[in-house]
């Protein structure tokens, strides 16, 4: 058999392989449990983000997001209360016990953005970069070589930096 033949044979496998698996199920909740929900498939994404709304709605230095695409996301149980932080902006929580769980917003059609703490296995996605470091409190930073961007990653955006400015 020639290398090209194998090299062939081999993507032909791999496709089949590919084929025939079940696509990874990730699943998330709020600390009572009154609200579970599951998504299928890889994320869109998944970034820190430094803006001032994010840190006030969960009273931290940074929150971190899981983007996914509506038609793989779910609940199983339960759903969250809607608050309407500005226009055009959804921020979801579990009325029961406060628990954060999500963010929809106009400019991103499609999508919700869960919260990472509410996955059940956090380490199963890891941030891909850091948004709005523009807005980033100074005296908060990840030692990480993730990318930085000033606003959104998204449409072209260039990182204006990898890894903290110290």
């Amino acid at each position: 058999m020639s290398a090209n033949a194998k090299v062939a044979a081999a993507k032909a496998a791999t496709t089949r392989a590919a084929a025939g698996k079940k696509p990874v199920t990730t699943t998330g909740r709020c600390q009572c449990r009154a609200i579970e929900y599951q998504f299928t498939g890889e994320p869109k994404w998944v970034m820190h983000c430094h803006c001032e709304s994010c840190r006030r709605a969960v009273s931290s230095a940074v929150a971190t997001y899981v983007g996914v695409r509506l038609e793989q996301f779910s609940y199983l149980q339960g759903e969250p209360t809607v608050y309407e932080s500005s226009p055009g902006v959804k921020r979801y929580f579990c009325a029961n016990c406060g628990s954060p769980m999500a963010y929809a917003g106009a400019r991103w059609p499609g999508e919700v953005h869960l919260f990472h703490g509410t996955l059940a296995d956090p380490g199963q996605w890891p941030p891909t970069g850091h948004a709005h470091v523009a807005e980033q409190v100074r005296w908060f930073e990840i030692n990480d070589h993730l990318p930085r961007y000033a606003a959104t990653a998204g449409k072209g955006a260039k990182p204006v930096r990898k890894g903290p400015k110290r």
